[in-house]
């Protein structure tokens, strides 16, 4: 089992960068493909960005792709998404996710472990 807090949310103007980090418990973290998700007031929760057990396999969703990077260390048990040229509409709360397998997967209902978010508001 692992526990996920996440950090390093807050706000932010259009055009600027913010870093969250997921910290988590527990000495298998390296056993967890990971991923960050968001959820904007009134929609679902959406998949963000993903990175496998080793780090060697990565994904975008498209909307973000070019502007934020997902990345893991495993010695110090987190991952990270740098998000840079935020957008207005990249307003949510993040969330970090955990999985037990080699490979991340794009859907929420994948992921057995979450962390309580972080907000991130961008102003226009």
């Amino acid at each position: 089992q692992v526990q996920l807090v996440e950090s390093g949310g807050g706000l932010v103007q259009a055009g600027g960068s913010l870093r969250l980090s997921c910290a988590a418990s527990g000495r298998t973290f390296s056993s967890y493909a990971m991923g960050w998700f968001r959820q904007a007031p009134g929609k679902e929760r959406e998949f963000v960005a993903a990175i496998s057990r080793t780090g060697d396999s990565i994904s975008y969703v498209d909307s973000v792709k070019g502007r934020f990077t997902i990345s893991r260390d495993n010695a110090k048990n987190t991952v990270y998404l740098q998000m840079n040229t935020l957008k207005p509409e990249d307003t949510a709360v993040y969330y970090c996710a955990a999985r037990n397998y080699a490979t991340y997967a794009y859907a929420s209902y994948a992921y057995a472990y979450w962390g309580q978010g972080t907000q991130v508001t961008v102003s226009s």
